[in-house]
């Protein structure tokens, strides 16, 4: 049995915002639905992405912001960084975790740059949207066996 992985839900505060975010971001609108109700979903999806994002009013209970840890995979860590920056993005500087393996929460054995010898998997940026859910584009140049 398949089990596709393809969206994740984000509290957000004020849709509007959030959707103009994502959207300067370069992320494609696929839905924004609206009733008379007042229920809304609004639905993004990364560049390249096979997983996309949703929000709106009344699709969780989950406080604006909460979420943490979503991950973008990108080839070249410091040119997705960059343009990142240009649309608009609050990003933290390239790191690498003290570690080696992967990067801990928060800003926990975070050091600067991308990893030395630029190991797959092993270097980060981070930045959060604007209700503070929060985001890391890890730089992967070779899969893993089986990905």
């Amino acid at each position: 049995m398949d089990l596709k992985f393809e969206v994740v839900v984000l509290p957000v505060s004020d849709v509007d915002r959030a959707k103009a975010f994502y959207e300067g971001l370069g992320f494609r609108l696929d839905v924004d639905h609206s009733d008379d109700e007042g229920f809304r979903v609004v639905h993004l999806t990364p560049p390249g992405s096979q997983c996309s994002i949703l929000f709106g009013n009344r699709v969780s209970n989950a406080a604006p912001g909460s979420v943490e840890g979503l991950h973008l995979i990108v080839d070249d860590i410091e040119a997705a960084r960059a343009e990142l920056l240009e649309r608009g993005a609050d990003m933290s500087e390239v790191f690498h975790d003290a570690g080696g393996v992967f990067h801990h929460a928060g800003e926990e054995g975070r050091v600067g740059g991308p990893e030395p010898e630029r190991a797959s998997y092993s270097s980060f940026a981070s930045f959060s949207d604007p209700d503070g859910n929060g985001w890391v584009l890890q730089e992967v140049t070779t899969r893993l066996p089986g990905r």
